[in-house]
């Protein structure tokens, strides 16, 4: 597997009071197979067409609460890079954690508010696919603090960044070629209560279908499906609290889901969605 840059998003997954409960819905939802690891601390690897793409994890007894998808970025030292977050605004939000051989997680938050993690790979380099149905695709952080947020992302991993024209606040980041998040403003369509997140974008076949099948499992739909120039999306919410949102692949109109104009059409008027 190519090294990928400091920066990249190279994983995601979420805690829930009940992992079965999980594994049946994103299955069904997403098209997605699970296999356990005795290495990986209760964790159990999500895969789409044999690649793991996600994980999904057993609440810690005493932290019951609602899930949420979390989106971890490489890095080549978990610590180093802890420091440089704090250094720009951000706060390292636990010591580094060793997860069996697979790497080394930490949590941080942004100055814009939004929790994200870092990643250190050990034998578990992240993604073995992404924008396939099932995998991930794109995110965007979401928070009332474009400007710091903007400076942070740039400052402390070394990204590009570009405005994308257009009635919402949508900034692209970038590593080269490669997309990192997307950053969004909250508007005053959220809900005060709402606080900053990172939305994680998975990909399905049909958006249509997804949607269906993850509100007739006891999933909320938030916004869409909604057609764009680019893709087909809607924006979800699980039986467990956990949001993510989805992005077929069979309306697509220009470049392929997970490059950065996918951002372009497909978050029009979402900021009025969430909860």
């Amino acid at each position: 597997m190519a090294v990928r840059l400091e920066g990249t998003p190279c994983w995601a997954d979420a805690t829930f009071d009940d992992v079965e409960a999980a594994k049946t819905f994103y299955g069904d939802v997403l098209g997605r197979t699970f296999g356990a690891s005795s290495k990986s601390g209760g964790h159990l690897q999500a895969y789409a067409d044999g690649k793991a793409v996600a994980a999904v994890v057993p609440t810690v007894p005493g932290q019951e609460g609602p899930s949420q998808w979390c989106l971890y970025l490489a890095v080549r030292d978990a610590a180093a890079t802890a420091v440089r977050i704090g250094d720009n605004g951000g706060e390292p939000l636990m010591e580094p954690m060793r997860v069996g051989d697979f790497g080394t997680m930490r949590p941080a938050r942004g100055p814009g508010g939004a929790v994200f993690g870092l990643w250190r790979a050990g034998i578990h380099e992240g993604f073995g696919a992404t924008a396939v149905p099932g995998a991930y695709c794109w995110a965007e952080v979401f928070t009332r603090n474009p400007e710091k947020t903007d400076v942070f992302f740039s400052t402390v991993f070394s990204c590009r960044s570009k405005r994308l024209e257009g009635e919402t606040d949508l900034r692209i980041h970038g590593l080269g070629e490669r997309p990192v998040p997307g950053r969004m403003k909250m508007t005053e369509g959220f809900p005060p209560e709402v606080p900053p997140y990172v939305d994680v974008c998975f990909t399905v076949r049909d958006c249509d279908e997804a949607v269906t099948l993850a509100t007739e499992r006891g999933g909320i739909l938030r916004f869409g499906p909604m057609d764009t120039p680019f893709v087909r999306f809607a924006a979800l919410g699980d039986p467990q609290g956990a949001n993510f949102s989805v992005i077929g692949i069979t309306t697509t109109t220009g470049e392929t889901p997970g490059t950065t104009d996918v951002a372009r059409g497909a978050r029009q008027d979402r900021h009025t969605a969430r909860p």
